[in-house]
């Protein structure tokens, strides 16, 4: 057996998210039929993290296992050839194959639960032996994620962007959500910014930075952090407008964090501009993952 690992990118917003459903339009729904039509067999995929309907991926990393033999480049290629035009893998590459029930019986041995299976498969461990101990898995793996919120302020929308976007028409002072959303810098309690139906164990993260910068008439907010909860980034942003529009000074964020309840935030932001960018792994994996800077972020 092999494991493939594959990096994703796709406009969300025709599809029902990532995760796989009944009636067949999500990412992973179209990505394993291109499988199936190129390898010829019934391929599973595990990703680093699910996107709800209507959000975007620069990269997302996807991992499967087959005993079919093709060069990397041969799955990049074969199996776009049966994607649609909004799906298309990036990149490819093979690492050596662990079975996925050694991970969990690790983690039975260990008494972790998926919080500690994180651990074990991130920064704490140290060197390509102890990784490939544990073999390479998508969302396990992963140290870090970052997203980008793209906002379009403008008095009247741009039909250009929808879809693509998120839009505002009150002024917004980029500086003011800024200094806002240092507040939020730091292992902290979320659940002020978590949805309601989250099914997280645990809605303590660990956020490593986040920006809001101004380019014209687009704003992107850039976050980073171990992992984020369900609508956390869109939670977030709708509450940093608020900041932005003078209606709360930047102090109340912080004041949001601390109370610990959803419903003192702003309501959930629109899907449409936000993109899971990175995910990152340790250097030991050696991931063929693109560097590039996109012009609005």
């Amino acid at each position: 057996m092999r494991r493939v690992v594959l990096g994703v990118q796709y406009d969300g917003a025709c599809w029902q998210g990532w995760q796989t459903q009944p009636h067949r339009q999500t990412v992973q729904d179209q990505l394993e039929a291109a499988l199936l039509r190129f390898s010829t067999q019934p391929i599973a995929t595990t990703c680093a993290g699910r996107t709800d309907s209507g959000v975007h991926a620069l990269e997302q990393v996807v991992h499967f296992d087959t005993a079919i033999a093709r060069d990397s480049f041969s799955w990049v290629r074969g199996t776009n050839a049966f994607l649609p035009p909004t799906i298309a893998v990036r990149w490819a590459c093979e690492l050596p194959y662990v079975d996925d029930a050694a991970i969990a019986n690790a983690s039975a041995a260990a008494g972790a639960g998926t919080g500690e299976v994180a651990a074990l498969h991130g920064a704490e461990r140290e060197g390509a032996a102890q990784l490939a101990q544990f073999g390479f898995h998508a969302r396990f793996s992963a140290i870090a994620r970052t997203y980008h919120y793209v906002l379009y302020n403008h008095a009247v929308r741009s039909p250009l962007l929808a879809g693509k976007a998120g839009w505002t028409f009150r002024p917004l002072d980029a500086d003011r959500m800024h200094r806002a959303a240092q507040h939020l810098i730091g292992e902290h309690d979320f659940t002020s910014f978590r949805a309601v139906e989250c099914q997280a164990k645990s809605p303590v993260r660990k956020m490593e930075s986040i920006a809001v910068r101004r380019h014209g008439d687009m704003i992107v907010f850039t976050l980073k952090a171990n992992a984020f909860l369900h609508h956390m980034v869109r939670n977030i942003v709708g509450s940093l407008i608020v900041v932005g529009s003078g209606k709360q000074g930047p102090e109340w964020i912080g004041q949001v964090l601390a109370l610990r309840d959803r419903s003192r935030a702003a309501p959930t932001f629109m899907p449409d501009g936000l993109y899971l960018a990175r995910v990152d792994y340790p250097d030991a994996w050696a991931l063929p993952q693109e560097n590039r800077s996109w012009p609005w972020l």
